[in-house]
């Protein structure tokens, strides 16, 4: 565990052109710029959804979101930044499907007043996504989604992708490619470099209208695409009218 969250270069607004399918012959074709309704301004209008159900296969099967950190387990630390952020106001979770109880009460003993739900997740981490995004309040407008294992977010960070999607209806962090990347061939050998100019690692939160992410889950579904969704960027990206770009 870093004892800080890394800077990222963000928040990066994802913002693109919807693009329509002709039913005639199968082809888009791109609408006028998009310029989305502006969202409320409540917090609360404002939910943090946290998958925590993951199985610590690279801990030999321990939970990192369970481990000890300080006073509370890195999950509880990680809900106090959010609990801690004005522009949130409700704190959903998705726990481990046999542990979800257990979760809960350890929750509800650490007195977090902007607790919403803890939920079973699912199977996979954008399943658990899902199923806490259910779980929000009806007047749930924006929606972030966050690591359970990344405690040390700023409030200012939070802050800031909260803004980026009330302008532009979907925003994350970001941080630019500093390591060299290489291509692995069939055979376990290093092919050629790639060029990390352009290339960032994403970081959460991730934040999207609430509309927008649930309509991202139902056409992966649609498509079954969800289970290779490896953040919820992807999700929003291959959405009609939400094409993502990083700036």
């Amino acid at each position: 565990m870093r004892g800080r969250e890394e800077r990222g270069r963000g928040p990066s607004a994802l913002s693109a052109p919807p693009v329509l399918s002709d039913a005639s012959t199968g082809k888009g074709r791109e609408d006028p710029p998009f310029s989305p309704e502006p969202l409320a301004s409540s917090r609360e209008e404002v939910a943090a959804l946290i998958p925590a159900a993951g199985q610590g296969t690279r801990l030999g099967g321990e939970r990192k979101q369970l481990r000890p950190l300080g006073d509370a387990p890195v999950v509880v630390q990680t809900l106090r930044a959010f609990e801690r952020c004005a522009a949130v106001g409700h704190l959903v979770v998705a726990g481990p499907p046999e542990e979800t109880g257990a979760l809960r009460e350890t929750l509800e003993e650490a007195d977090l007043a902007k607790l919403h739900a803890v939920v079973e997740g699912g199977g996979t981490r954008a399943a658990s996504v899902q199923r806490a995004l259910a779980a929000t309040p009806a007047e749930t407008e924006v929606a972030l989604v966050h690591d359970a294992v990344r405690p040390f977010v700023p409030a200012g960070r939070i802050e800031a992708v909260v803004e980026a999607v009330r302008q532009h209806g979907a925003a994350a962090l970001a941080v630019p490619a500093s390591d060299t990347l290489r291509r692995v061939g069939e055979d376990g050998r290093f092919a050629e470099t790639l060029d990390r100019e352009g290339c960032v690692r994403m970081q959460t939160p991730q934040g999207f209208r609430r509309a927008w992410l649930e309509e991202g889950f139902a056409e992966a579904e649609w498509a079954g695409r969800l289970g290779h969704a490896t953040d919820d960027v992807a999700l929003v990206q291959a959405r009609p009218g939400a094409l993502a770009g990083l700036e």
